[in-house]
C-alpha cells in the first residue's frame, strides 16, 4: 500500500469514529453507553450507562509483554485508563496513547497513583514482543495487552470496543473506537473518556474519581 492510500485510508477510518462516537453521544442505544441511575460517583461523571456501570467491563485473560497469560484482576490493581488500538494505527492511537501518558503524569504531580492499559485488537502483528516495546516507549506506568483473536474478541465485547480489519496484506489498518475507559479497583468501570477530552480534563476528572472511590 502506498503512504498516499495508507494515509486515505486512515482519513476515512478517523471519519467513521467520529460518527461511531457521534451516535453514541447521541443516540443511547448505539452502544449502551449513556443511560441514567442512582450512581456514587456521579458528582464526577459526565457520562451515564444504560443499565449501570456494571454493563460496561469485566473479566478478561489476555497475554502481556512477557508472553504471560493475565487476568483483569492481576492489571487492574490502582486506578487504570483503559484503551483499545494497536501498534500499526497511523495517528489516531498515537495521539490518544500520548494524550493518556501525559494525564498519568497530572495525576502523579497531584499526588494520585495510576496507570493505563493498552488492549491490542490487532494480535495478528502484535506479538507481546511488540506491544511490550511499544508501551515502554509510551510511558513507564503503561501495561500492553494482546492475546490470541478470541481473547481479544472477548475483552472488546466486554468493554463495548468496536474493531474490524480494513484491509489485506501487510499494511492493512484497523477501523476502531477511541474511547479511554477509567477502572477502578473494587469499583470495576466508572466512566468513559472521549478522545476530544484534553490531558488536563481526563487527569481531572479521573483524579475526582479517585478521591470518591476512597469515600466508597
Amino acid at each position: 500500500m502506498t503512504r498516499f492510500v495508507a494515509n486515505a485510508a486512515a482519513g476515512l477510518m478517523i471519519a467513521l469514529i467520529g460518527v461511531i462516537a457521534y451516535l453514541v453521544l447521541i443516540d443511547p442505544t448505539a452502544f449502551g453507553l449513556l443511560g441514567g441511575g442512582d450512581d456514587p460517583f456521579e458528582e464526577c461523571r459526565s457520562t451515564k450507562v444504560v443499565g449501570g456501570q456494571a454493563t460496561i467491563g469485566g473479566p478478561f485473560t489476555l497475554i502481556n509483554g512477557s508472553g504471560d497469560a493475565v487476568s483483569d484482576t492481576d492489571i487492574i490493581t490502582k486506578p487504570t485508563l483503559v484503551y483499545f488500538g494497536y501498534t500499526y494505527c497511523p495517528d489516531v492511537c498515537p495521539f490518544d496513547t500520548v494524550r493518556n501518558a501525559e494525564a498519568l503524569d497530572l495525576l502523579s504531580e497531584a499526588g494520585k497513583s495510576a496507570q493505563s492499559v493498552f488492549i491490542s485488537i490487532d494480535p495478528e502483528r502484535d506479538t507481546p514482543d511488540v506491544i511490550s516495546e511499544y508501551a515502554s516507549y509510551v510511558h513507564e506506568d503503561m501495561i500492553g495487552l494482546t492475546g490470541s483473536p478470541e481473547q481479544v474478541k472477548a475483552a472488546a465485547a466486554a468493554y463495548k470496543a468496536y474493531y474490524r480489519k480494513n484491509g489485506e496484506g501487510e499494511d492493512y489498518l484497523v477501523d476502531h473506537s477511541t474511547f479511554t475507559y477509567l477502572v477502578l479497583p473494587g469499583h470495576g468501570f466508572v466512566e468513559f473518556f472521549r478522545r476530544e477530552e484534553t490531558p488536563e480534563a481526563l487527569a481531572e476528572k479521573t483524579a475526582c474519581f479517585i478521591e470518591r472511590s476512597k469515600q466508597n
